[in-house]
């Protein structure tokens, strides 16, 4: 039946449509990804910026879907105000809307060169980003051959008179066409891709240009509800961003739509095509929307706030807080967030390690179980970490993605083992010196506690290494474990010389005494092993932690 040949062609048309969309998005991502983070993270420090920064972001991604996804997961970590946030969503809008402007005009001989050059890329280009490029150009290739596709498949010649009455008739009432194409945009994941079809069937004369500006609001809407199913149980905080985005949305839409008729003749007058019409509408929207809430966009804020308040911290300190699942679509977000948990776990560190030096310094008893519980916290947290980078959707990940998953993995793990020594090594010492009943000499004492002192101290510059990927910090930080073997040596040989003049504390703690030094020495060398994946040159030497190796060959996150 002919009928059913177009219907078929027009499905093709459209899903063709979708995967040059989504060809575009993973190129990008792949290619600019940790750039598009940074550039993210760093905007979002003034409304006008964020504005931009959304613009921006939309416009190479292809889809404010992807925007506010990405945003969502940045938000509900804390990582970034909700004001300039809700700026960003509606300069992702106003991206989309101008990314719609570009198709509409007639560029027909253009995919052809985009599918030749990205083809050329992505077979000779020796470069992973230039691989990711060519991927990009052979999507919006697909783009526009699917929508030349369209247009022609949807002409009032190619389809019955029956059918074109049952559209006519189905796109008659405005409320259903925005259901419609909402509901088209929640699906496809892009109000981009949903515009450029309406252009295609308003063009063709398919549709009424009243329909086809209710189809414009639907896509709006739909591509903003996405954020909001995909936030999740848990912290209804995180719902701001994303309930914020789509409530400005339909505060738009439902003042526009009584007044669909004065706008299309408004804007008919100024473009006769309807394509254009569609197009032009989108822009309008979207600007106009932005103009009206620019200002009062912390009095939005502070409501969201209020009707959604931060969730009540949870009793149990092992129970993940970052690792929000919504973001594993989103590579860099995903890492972002295992690495603050990841932050959690040398907090924790920290506190056994505090706590290890004073049960050795008071024989508490008493606190040895407290600091045991903490070993399991970071146990549970390195657990969790690994279960969440492991569900990442590694293919949407840049390489620079990859080496930073990796730099994450290998400096959780490093500090689960250093945990690990803590409780098998420095509190089984304690509880032996408690048992014995016996006390380190004066100078023993200070040795043991100088290099717990300078173990914190590490401890915190290789969580500065961690997070800041400074070269400078890292060599300090290796120049911090060459020193830690120096006391190492000169502790060792000042305490034989006590046992040479046999000091009766001496004698009694010598082996706690080197036991101790020893498991200092090899926390220190899982903390520093933060530094190796910045300093490629250095080489695994007999001695070092075994996540090292591992460690050398992952260069950290610039």
């Amino acid at each position: 039946m002919p009928e059913t040949r177009v219907l078929l062609s027009l499905l093709g048309e459209v899903a063709l449509l979708l995967w040059g969309v989504h060809m575009v998005q993973t190129g990008v991502v792949r290619a600019f990804g940790a750039d598009l983070r940074r550039w993210m993270g760093g905007a979002l420090s003034s409304r006008p910026r964020a504005f931009l920064a959304g613009m921006g972001v939309t416009a190479l991604l292809q889809s404010s879907t992807a925007t506010g996804l990405m945003a969502t997961g940045f938000t509900a970590s804390g990582a970034l105000q909700l004001v300039p946030a809700l700026a960003l969503m509606l300069g992702a809008g106003v991206g989309t809307a101008l990314i719609v402007q570009l198709f509409a005009f007639d560029v027909s001989l253009v995919f052809p060169v985009l599918l030749f050059a990205g083809l050329i890329a992505f077979r000779v280009g020796q470069r992973s980003r230039t691989r990711d490029l060519g991927r990009v150009a052979i999507g919006l290739g697909l783009m526009l051959l699917s929508l030349k596709m369209l247009t022609a498949s949807a002409t009032p010649s190619q389809l019955s008179p029956a059918l074109t009455a049952l559209l006519a008739q189905m796109t008659r009432d405005p409320v259903f066409d925005i259901l419609l194409a909402g509901l088209a945009a929640w699906a496809a994941h892009s109000s981009v891709a949903i515009v450029l079809v309406v252009m295609s069937l308003a063009g063709a004369g398919v549709i009424g240009p009243e329909a086809a500006l209710a189809m414009v609001l639907g896509a709006n809407l739909g591509s903003a509800i996405n954020p909001v199913l995909e936030g999740g149980p848990g912290d209804p905080a995180r719902l701001r961003l994303p309930l914020g985005s789509l409530a400005m949305r339909l505060a738009g839409a439902v003042v526009c739509v009584p007044f669909l008729t004065p706008i299309a003749h408004a804007l008919g007058a100024i473009t006769p095509q309807a394509g254009h019409l569609a197009a032009n509408f989108h822009l309008v929207f979207n600007l106009g929307l932005a103009l009206v809430f620019a200002l009062p966009l912390p009095l939005v804020a502070r409501m969201l706030t209020r009707w959604l308040p931060d969730a009540a911290p949870g009793a149990d300190p092992a129970a993940p807080r970052h690792l929000d699942p919504t973001a594993l679509t989103q590579p860099p977000v995903a890492i972002a967030n295992a690495a603050r948990e990841t932050l959690r776990m040398a907090d924790a560190l920290e506190v056994m390690l505090r706590g290890a030096a004073d049960v050795l310094a008071s024989d508490d008893r008493k606190r040895v179980a407290d600091i045991r519980r903490m070993d399991d916290v970071i146990d549970r947290l390195d657990r969790a970490v690994e279960r969440y980078l492991s569900d990442v959707d590694i293919e949407e990940a840049s390489e620079t993605d990859a080496k930073r998953l990796a730099q994450v993995l290998n400096f959780a793990t490093n500090l689960e083992h250093a945990g690990d020594i803590v409780t098998r090594g420095l509190l089984e010492q304690a509880a032996k010196k408690i048992k014995r009943r016996v006390a380190f000499s004066p100078d023993g004492a200070f040795e043991i506690s100088a290099m717990q002192d300078r173990l914190l101290e590490n401890l915190a510059l290789s969580v500065s290494v961690f997070m800041s990927g400074d070269t400078n910090t890292a060599e300090r930080l290796l120049k911090q474990k060459r020193r830690f073997r120096e006391l190492e040596r000169e502790a060792a040989s000042t305490h034989f010389e006590r046992l040479r003049r046999d000091l009766p504390e001496s004698i009694e703690t010598s082996g706690l005494h080197l036991d101790i030094i020893r498991d200092l020495v090899r926390i220190n060398s899982h903390l520093a092993a933060a530094a190796y994946p910045l300093l490629e040159h250095d080489k695994p030497r007999p001695g070092d932690p075994p996540a090292r190796a591992a460690a050398t060959t992952t260069p950290a996150h610039p």
